[in-house]
């Protein structure tokens, strides 16, 4: 090989993979080099691992250059950022001993053990701190290191020298210890002085990072602080949190924040306070919500619309109570695999003699955390035959789960739910085509409810939590991957993501936002009607077991609406709103007149009242608003003597001189036909 005319010898050039093309280049070039006139590259994927661009690239490698805007590149610029705005805490606090500081969904975050928790304004103080660290364009260098020469580093790092020795186990040993140590080189990021060459400031990492701090730009922002368990563990040390987020542009750091703050508005407990349709008493307990009349209303047209719907997919309607005897969920499992999500057990039915000795034993109920054993003991409750089946029993049924105080969230996340709960039980011959069918029907009424972008996820058997034969795993996986596929959505794999008892679909829905919202569930469990010992006899007279398919729609029906009020931020179609048209009369001596049309809206089934309060008119059209009521009729001289109403709508625009009739017919035939 020749380069401007000098002879470079063969065994200085290896040939490598870039982007499907192969290239010979010289030994020792590093992706810097390779992509030096992509200046949006900031690492290199190398035989699928990422690296840092200042690292020789080895003969036969295959290289791709990962963009700053790529979901692996938007992670390096994060967890780069998170040293930047370690190295400014330790600037600020030199007391503050450093904890783990990964990446996480659109940030980043990093603990320090600090005397006192820090402030808004501490924050502040740190952003331009951060600031002049990312202007001194520091370089971030990796450095291998033995374990003793790492502990020497990190001397005065005592959570550091903890994970030196997690790191034969790094991805079991508590939250973001694998961003810091793991399978491989113990390695140490140094921030370098580029003037100097002094190191600044270093820290215990695995990598990789952007070359320098430059990349960083002023695209970053410290969002709060909080108070976090180390290793995630609440048995250890408190230390104090710090969020942040950065992003590859100004611009988009903005968006990012532009969407926040839309989502503080949406933020469904805010809304169900000003719209007044649940609240939270802390008379009752953690996560335990209690619907107001106007949420009621929302409530039980959810149930009512999916009743009918259920009814006409051939569903049959069961009931079950809310406790049960312990020995159930022994039968089904869960008091192996579940026990820790359920409330303690109660004890009753015990009977002592006079000298305390025990005459009669008591037994355990549990308040029952889901509904499927209690389905299997109706279809056990009688003999069944093939004809019967498929076999769809449906139950809006109470379940209580016990969810650690800190997880739980407004209606997203709580204690005792509404399930919206289906089991089918079918032949293995008629198991693909009712899948089909179900996902289907699922996918069908969600679009009703106002949600139309899906993709699907796979859940795969978690090898260390499962009952049943692998063998059985793999054929309802396998049948499930099909019918997903054949739906034509997006399919993404979740390994390890199953319930004990078999693989499941779940259906991964976007609301208004863009955010990812996990909705629907289909299971399918060979293994619970072998536990339950479910037959059914065959057409040739044999008994043979059922399948069985676990189904949720909503999930639970608090949280479903949770998550359909931030996606219509509280301004919900017409057929849900709880006040469907509120009638302002423009002036008192047309209230009558907007009673009489009110009455003929409640006569076709429409939720109508009129705002006869004595606030002035622009203040009821804004209150109108505020309340985020789908039609406003509005009605003065002009409008009475034509017996008419002027429409105004969400959006503020107005129809005027509608006949009333006329207007009747328009909302009756947008609520019933769910189109506003």
């Amino acid at each position: 090989m020749t380069n401007q005319g000098v002879t470079v010898p063969v065994d200085t050039q290896i040939t490598i993979n870039v982007e499907g093309v192969a290239t010979t280049v010289a030994t020792g070039t590093t992706g810097a080099e390779l992509f030096f006139e992509r200046r949006e590259v900031v690492v290199a994927r190398v035989d699928g691992v990422l690296k840092d661009l200042d690292q020789p690239l080895d003969d036969g490698a295959v290289v791709e250059g990962v963009t700053i805007d790529s979901p692996d590149g938007l992670n390096v610029l994060r967890h780069s950022t998170a040293h930047v705005m370690a190295q400014a805490v330790q600037q600020l606090r030199p007391d503050a001993k450093l904890g783990i500081g990964p990446y996480i969904t659109d940030g980043f975050y990093f603990d320090f053990d600090v005397t006192e928790p820090f402030t808004p304004e501490d924050l502040k103080t740190l952003e331009k701190m951060m600031l002049k660290i990312v202007n001194q364009n520091q370089k971030f260098a990796r450095r291998v290191v033995s374990e003793d020469e790492a502990r020497e580093a990190m001397a005065n790092e005592p959570y550091k020298l903890e994970l030196l020795g997690k790191a034969s186990d790094a991805d079991a040993a508590g939250e973001g210890v694998n961003v810091e140590v793991g399978a491989g080189d113990i390695t140490i990021y140094d921030n370098i002085d580029r003037k100097s060459g002094d190191v600044l400031w270093c820290d215990l990492c695995r990598g990789p990072h952007l070359q320098n701090t430059k990349l960083i730009s002023n695209a970053f922002a410290l969002t709060r602080s909080s108070a976090a368990y180390w290793l995630g563990n609440q048995n250890n040390q408190q230390l104090q949190r710090i969020y942040g987020t950065a992003w590859p542009t100004k611009d988009a750091l903005k968006a990012y924040q532009e969407r926040i703050a839309e989502a503080e508005r949406r933020d469904h407990r805010k809304l169900g306070v000003e719209l007044d349709l649940f609240s939270f008493p802390d008379e009752l307990g953690s996560g335990l919500p209690v619907f107001h009349p106007k949420g009621g209303i929302i409530r039980k047209e959810m149930e009512d619309y999916s009743r009918k719907r259920h009814v006409e997919a051939g569903y049959d309607f069961v009931y079950t109570p809310h406790i049960t005897k312990a020995n159930l969920y022994e039968v089904s499992g869960h008091l192996d695999w579940y026990r820790d999500g359920m409330f303690p057990p109660m004890h009753v039915d015990a009977e002592l003699n006079e000298d305390g000795t025990v005459r009669k034993p008591g037994q355990d109920y549990y308040l029952k955390p889901m509904n499927c054993p209690m389905h299997n003991l109706i279809f056990r409750s009688r003999g069944r035959s093939y004809r019967e089946l498929p076999l769809r029993l449906f139950e809006f049924g109470s379940v209580y789960r016990y969810e650690k105080s800190g997880v739980v969230h407004g209606l997203t996340r709580v204690r005792g739910m509404t399930q919206d709960d289906a089991h089918i039980y079918c032949t293995k011959e008629q198991m693909k085509d009712e899948l089909t069918e179900t996902l289907n029907f699922v996918l069908s009424l969600l679009k009703d409810y106002g949600l139309n972008d899906f993709y699907l996820e796979l859940s795969t058997k978690d090898p260390e939590k499962f009952v049943g034969e692998d063998a059985v795993w793999e054929e309802a996986t396998q049948t499930l991957a099909d019918v997903a596929r054949e739906s034509g959505l997006e399919l993404v794999a979740d390994p390890g993501g199953a319930a004990f008892y078999g693989p499941k679909i779940s259906v991964q829905a976007k609301d208004a936002l863009g955010r990812t919202w996990q909705m629907s569930t289909i299971q399918l469990d060979f293994n619970l009607p072998e536990r339950f010992e479910l037959e059914y006899q065959a057409a040739d007279g044999t008994r043979q077991r059922p399948v069985m398919i676990h189904r949720a729609l909503f999930g639970s029906v608090e949280r479903f609406m949770g998550v359909l009020t931030e996606h219509y931020a509280g301004a919900f179609p017409a057929w849900l709103s709880p006040v469907q048209v509120v009638a302002i009369p423009v002036a008192e001596a047309f209230n009558d007149y907007m009673f009489d049309v009110v009455a003929q809206l409640k006569k076709a089934g429409i939720r109508a009242e009129v705002d006869i309060s004595s606030d002035r008119f622009p203040k009821k059209i804004r209150t109108a608003s505020k309340d985020k009521i789908p039609f406003v009729l509005i009605a003065g001289g002009d409008d009475a003597d034509a017996n008419a109403v002027s429409f105004r709508f969400r959006d503020g625009s107005q129809d005027n001189g509608v006949p009333v009739e006329e207007a009747v017919a328009r909302i009756v035939e947008a609520v019933r036909n769910r189109t506003a």
